[in-house]
């Protein structure tokens, strides 16, 4: 009884939930440990992790958990409303990932597709913004992460760092995008150079780029289509 209910801080740190997850990862974690890191403190009598514990068994598991109200959870010893708070958030935003599906995501089928997704972000800014959208097999888009801000040259935008974004990404393909903040489209040789390098990196690397559309003032330029790839 004495090593159940010690303290987290007599707990050795390897032991610890947050210090577990940081060094193996959310999967190595049980139940009660990923509970312990969502209560964030347990009480004066009890660790965190005893706490999860205990309430994973006074709730009747898992499952059973996922269905109680907050007036439920303040029921048992140690919960008031803001571990219950905190306790329902988590359940919700599994429940929202749950809903979710891969036929939600955005697929890409043309530069219209990507000017329309993209549009409204890029045409108002004042510098220029280089975005990749990363995507899987499907064409669907999975991620989409801005690499650079201001002129636009090979000395910003670098294909190691492009490529370095969509392999930790697990990206099958990317699409490049960037806005030319005077409004007009046209892609200059820096644009068509850049390209031509993003290209050939992916065809090394095995991961494809599908476009570069440049985004102007409700106007757009795919360099696909234009012939520059």
């Amino acid at each position: 009884m004495e090593s159940s209910s010690l303290m987290l801080r007599e707990v050795p740190i390897e032991e610890r939930p947050r210090e577990r997850m940081l060094q193996q990862g959310a999967g190595a974690l049980s139940h009660a440990e990923l509970l312990a890191i969502l209560l964030r403190t347990g009480t004066v009598a009890e660790s965190a992790i005893h706490l999860a514990s205990r309430i994973l068994s006074e709730s009747g598991g898992l499952r059973s958990l996922v269905d109680m109200s907050k007036d439920q959870l303040t029921q048992i010893k140690g919960i008031g409303d803001a571990k219950a708070l905190q306790i329902l958030a988590g359940i919700e935003l599994g429940r929202r990932l749950a809903k979710s599906s891969y036929e939600e995501r955005i697929t890409i089928r043309s530069p219209k597709d990507i000017a329309n997704l993209m549009s409204e972000d890029l045409r108002y800014l004042q510098k220029e913004h280089f975005v990749c959208l990363f995507l899987n097999t499907k064409n669907h888009v999975i991620a989409q992460e801005t690499l650079s801000m201001g002129s636009l040259n090979a000395s910003i935008v670098h294909p190691r760092e492009v490529f370095r974004a969509a392999i930790k990404r697990s990206s099958a393909s990317i699409i490049c995008v960037h806005n030319h903040p005077s409004g007009d489209p046209t892609p200059s040789p820096e644009d068509i150079s850049l390209t031509g390098r993003l290209v050939e990196a992916g065809a090394i690397i095995g991961i494809e780029v599908l476009d570069h559309v440049i985004i102007g003032d409700q106007r757009f330029i795919s360099l696909k289509e234009q012939g520059f790839m």
